[in-house]
């Protein structure tokens, strides 16, 4: 009678084991997560150009639409050695366009809500064109 309670302990211990395996395995660490997902700024200015900044409903690439082409936006702010993200928080003087001002100043509500590391995105992106 004495093999019964060690074979039900070993029987316990080896599922115990093999269910801890099994968990381990199917998680991955925090820090893995945050790299392989983790967007570059140009990546994330993107989509924030393209999406919720609706910039591109006024900017195009290297046609003036609206406002200003993105190529031209960023010769002028890399001349200047300005900041576009100090623009779009209102913090800085229209330097492309200032007619454009006006129409401009409605997306203000948007970027000022954006994170201070999404209007860099944004600078990172616009001034990724030349």
């Amino acid at each position: 009678m004495k093999v019964y309670p060690q074979l039900l302990l070993i029987i316990v211990v080896t599922l115990t084991m093999i269910s801890c395996n099994e968990k381990a395995a199917n998680q991955i660490p925090v820090d893995q997560t945050e790299i392989s997902t983790k967007q570059t700024p140009k990546e994330l200015g993107r989509e924030l150009f393209e999406g919720k900044g609706m910039c591109a409903s006024c900017h195009k690439a290297d046609i003036k639409v609206v406002g200003p082409s993105i190529q031209e936006i960023a010769k002028i702010y890399r001349e200047k050695e300005a900041s576009i993200a100090a623009f779009i928080n209102e913090e800085g003087e229209p330097l492309v366009d200032p007619s454009q001002y006006e129409i401009m100043k409605t997306n203000f509500a948007i970027t000022k809500a954006m994170s201070t590391e999404e209007r860099k995105a944004l600078e990172v992106y616009v001034m990724s064109f030349e």
